[in-house]
């Protein structure tokens, strides 16, 4: 897996279910170059246990990013029919019911491959028979896009390692921060904070206020 930091964000056109029921034929990030910044993520598998929180999370937050200017996309390697289903049930029966932002379905894991998420390879056997070495489906992967489509922030996490949206709100905060003031972000900024100059003298600066 190699970064994607500061590479455009791989381009594709995929079925994926938006407004929580309706099936799109191609769907693609490039819609939002220029208009709004995007987070996209992936996460393994439909009608999971880790998964559904993770999706109620983004959900619950949605509004905040949307008031960023910021839209909000998931993807698995499943089918657009499953994330159908699984949007039909509650939340009590481990359903995702309520989640409107977009879900993608990267049917032939293309799009999980090209960002660097998919969990194995395919080989041959000594049979010259095609296997797969993993299960072939996406880690959590989360990637900040900027509006000219470039990567800006990416973040992978194995299966049982949930993520935390406060902190992709912090990341987009912290980028629109520096677009905005020119000013970089040091640890543990957070909205709010002062930012600092790239110099010795902005380092001192900010020092000298903490």
């Amino acid at each position: 897996m190699s970064s994607l930091v500061g590479k455009k964000a791989p381009s594709f056109k995929a079925k994926t279910v938006i407004n929580g029921g309706e099936i799109v034929n191609d769907f693609s990030l490039d819609q939002f170059v220029g208009k709004k910044h995007v987070i996209f993520f992936f996460y393994p598998k439909d009608f999971t246990f880790v998964c559904p929180t993770e999706l109620h999370a983004f959900q619950e937050k949605l509004s905040e990013f949307e008031s960023r200017g910021v839209a909000v996309v998931a993807c698995s390697t499943d089918t657009e029919q499953s994330h159908w289903g699984w949007l039909q049930m509650t939340k009590s029966q481990g359903g995702i019911k309520g989640v409107t932002y977009p879900i993608v379905a990267d049917t032939t894991k293309i799009i999980s491959l090209n960002y660097g998420v998919l969990s194995g390879d395919y080989d041959v056997n000594d049979d010259g028979n095609l296997i797969a070495t993993g299960p072939m489906i996406a880690f959590r992967g989360l990637y900040l896009i900027d509006k000219n489509g470039v990567v800006r922030h990416q973040l992978i996490n194995d299966f049982p390692l949930g993520r935390n949206v406060d902190e992709a709100l912090r990341m987009v905060d912290a980028l629109q921060f520096f677009e905005e003031n020119g000013e970089v972000c040091p640890a543990n900024w957070s909205k709010g904070a002062v930012g600092m100059k790239e110099s010795h003298a902005g380092v001192a600066d900010y020092l000298s206020k903490h």
